[in-house]
């Protein structure tokens, strides 16, 4: 648990000295504001953190968290802004830290074996924002192999939408979701999100129609950071 305070922590200091200074480029340093106590805080390449989560950590955490969505709430979000992706934005990153609080969030709780889904409606864009931002993202990082055509559909099952990916050299887009499909996955939009973002495997989900070969090579296509 320390480690994802931790993390969560370093990300929305570097996202404040980001948005904060309208920088056009990633920052060489950034001032994290750590409080002279940081015993229990986790050490680098000493993980996992074992024990209680220090207060001084918890009280960190809450200040940049806080401090975050200020920003985010005071600011434009067509507001120009270093991001790793096309969309240089401040939107880009009020919606990626969104979703990486839900995703978090469920760590979080899973870590104490009590997870709650996310929601609906956020697990929904999140998946849509899979496919069109951090796949190809995660592809070109990875130097990920080419897709052979692969067609895997997702299909929500506490709602209507539906999304049909297709993977084709090194594109990847949403089609048409009516196109044929190799596979599909049937579930919430929870748990489809979950599934994407490597938490949960295909066997939670209320069903998978078609080849789990083609399922399988999915992790491949677009492997984990």
């Amino acid at each position: 648990m320390s480690d994802l305070v931790a993390h969560l922590g370093n990300v929305h200091r570097y996202l404040i000295h980001l948005v904060e200074h309208r920088l056009a480029a990633p920052p060489d340093r950034v001032d994290l504001n750590v409080p002279t106590d940081t015993r229990g805080w986790p050490v680098a390449g000493r993980t996992p953190t074992h024990g209680p989560v220090p207060t001084s950590l918890i009280d960190w955490f809450v200040d940049g968290a806080a401090r975050l969505a200020e920003l985010f709430d005071s600011r434009d979000p067509a507001e120009p802004v270093w991001t790793w992706s096309q969309d240089q934005t401040v939107g880009f990153w009020a919606r990626m830290q969104t979703i990486e609080a839900a995703v978090h969030r469920w760590d979080a709780e899973n870590a104490i074996d009590a997870p709650q889904p996310v929601d609906s409606d956020l697990a929904a864009d999140a998946i849509e924002q899979n496919f069109t931002v951090m796949a190809p993202f995660r592809r070109a990082r990875t130097q990920a192999p080419p897709g052979l055509g692969e067609r895997i559909r997702l299909r929500r099952t506490d709602g209507d939408d539906v999304w049909t990916v297709a993977f084709d050299g090194d594109t990847i887009e949403l089609i048409d979701p009516t196109e044929p499909r190799h596979v599909e996955l049937r579930g919430t939009a929870s748990d489809l999100m979950l599934f994407l973002w490597h938490r949960i495997p295909a066997d939670e989900l209320l069903g998978v129609v078609g080849p789990r070969a083609v399922l399988d090579r999915y992790f491949t296509l677009v492997p984990p950071m």
